[in-house]
């Protein structure tokens, strides 16, 4: 079940929040939850959803073993990270593994194909946070199993982030308060979330599905960078809009969840892309891969190795594909050339010019991202700086996309992908009369895009979000 389908946004939600607001109690809130959680879980995975359940309980005793033996807490931890990276490399690498040694050796090994459980990357992750922070302050473990079983299984965050660390929520779970202020603003996030998974990720998400499944002899540097660019823009708005949702949905049941995208178009550098970019994921490996290696304390060389090496298993992060690790150690090259000041970027005193160039990175990684195979991104992003002979077939390949509501949708994405609304909110809420105008305005704009929403989905096939199969 994702957040922008009927069966969510008709049935599940408002039957399970108007129960959610009637039970009495915050244990008997939380008790709820898990079920529901758990049922919004298995309405798509019916039976994995016992691999999720297996690996909290797992998680939970080794936490508990770690706050509570002296003298082995490195051993279980240990044993901790061979389970769930093992959890992961089987059912996300396996075939991957397999596929790169027959490629390199001279063996040919049966590939297994192994359905993926959604989500595992991220509630591995986020229960691998959870034992590692237990391993550092033994006064973060939890002794309540449904507790743990809540911060993982939790709906909103469940299959897509953002990545929550238990220290953030911790005090949330057993003591939280409903206000209206609060459910205003989750409703509200929630309908700018589902406007842009709905109106924008989807429609620009059909012109990159377009561009991409173009035959070599049809492409143009024309199409190639339509492609790259509504590609760019589709991945922001459906990942962004997911992590919107998520925070809405948190702030309608009680829970505050950290940012998980900070405009990150608008960046200067590649450093500070990944300042503003899946926030929670980049600072998870920040916290518990790069800083564990040594960081920057232990010169250029050592400081360049980790780097690479974060950026490696980023990339690897996403998905048991060479495009993904290389997009990842894509990012980790230019991140070094900006650190070594290779690329000299303090010297360029326009900001446009190096955010011009954060772009064309992005966009031109983003299209390895998206590919299909290492082949398809190379004849892409080719076809992109040399594709200047434009046939009959790519040039009408090209302009039949440009529908009057695709360049409408196209001009909105560009502006909302910067602060240009936060702006002009702070410029008219000065005073009292312009600030209650923003606040009633925003729900009459909140109600106006949710019910462009319903007529979107009601005469739409399902599309689902692009950071499920990760």
């Amino acid at each position: 079940m994702v957040f922008s389908s009927t069966v969510f946004l008709f049935i599940f939600l408002p039957v399970s929040y108007l129960i959610y607001l009637a039970v009495p109690g915050v244990k008997a809130k939380n008790i709820w939850l898990i079920i529901i959680s758990l049922l919004f879980y298995a309405f798509g995975e019916p039976v994995t959803v016992f691999l999720m359940i297996g690996s909290v309980l797992a998680n939970y005793i080794f936490a508990r073993m770690i706050a509570h033996v002296k003298n082995h807490k490195k051993l279980w931890l240990v044993l901790s990270v061979i389970f769930n990276i093992g959890i992961l490399c089987v059912f996300k690498y396996a075939g991957f593994f397999v596929e790169t040694i027959n490629a390199v050796l001279p063996v040919d090994l049966p590939v297994p194909h192994i359905r993926l459980p959604i989500g595992i990357s991220f509630f591995t992750f986020q229960i691998l946070s959870y034992v590692i922070d237990v391993y550092k302050d033994n006064s973060v473990v939890q002794k309540n199993f449904l507790n743990v079983l809540l911060y993982i299984s939790l709906f909103p965050q469940l299959i897509a982030g953002p990545i929550v660390k238990y220290y953030d929520i911790a005090r949330q779970i057993d003591n939280r308060k409903l206000t209206v202020d609060d459910t205003a603003y989750g409703i509200r996030r929630f309908i700018i979330g589902l406007s842009k998974k709905v109106l924008i990720a989807n429609t620009v998400g059909a012109v990159s599905d377009a561009m991409f499944a173009l035959q070599t002899a049809d492409m143009s540097a024309l199409t190639c960078w339509l492609g790259g660019i509504a590609y760019t823009l589709q991945i922001y708005y459906d990942f962004s809009g997911y992590s919107d949702m998520a925070i809405g949905l948190g702030h309608m049941l009680g829970f505050s969840f950290k940012e998980n995208f900070n405009y990150p178009y608008t960046a200067d550098s590649m450093q500070d892309f990944w300042r503003r970019w899946h926030i929670s994921l980049s600072s998870w490996f920040k916290e518990y891969l790069y800083i564990p290696l040594g960081g920057n304390r232990k010169g250029k060389l050592r400081t360049a190795l980790n780097k690479i090496t974060v950026f490696f298993f980023t990339g690897l992060w996403h998905g048991a594909n060479m495009t993904f690790v290389v997009w990842g150690l894509a990012h980790g090259l230019f991140l070094m050339l900006e650190s070594y000041k290779i690329i000299p970027l303090e010297k360029i005193k326009f900001r446009p010019v190096k955010r011009i160039y954060t772009l064309l990175v992005v966009c031109i990684t983003f299209v390895i991202f998206r590919a299909e195979n290492l082949s398809k991104a190379g004849i892409f992003i080719s076809k992109m700086f040399t594709g200047f002979s434009v046939t009959t077939a790519s040039l009408a390949a090209f302009t039949q996309q440009f529908s009057v509501f695709f360049v409408v949708i196209l001009i909105l994405a560009v502006i909302f992908s910067a602060p240009a609304v936060q702006l002009v909110e702070k410029k008219l809420s000065a005073g009292k009369k312009g600030a209650a105008a923003i606040e009633y305005g925003s729900y009459a704009v909140s109600l106006v895009m949710l019910v462009m929403c319903i007529v979107s989905l009601a005469s739409s096939t399902f599309n689902p979000f692009i950071y499920l199969q990760f």
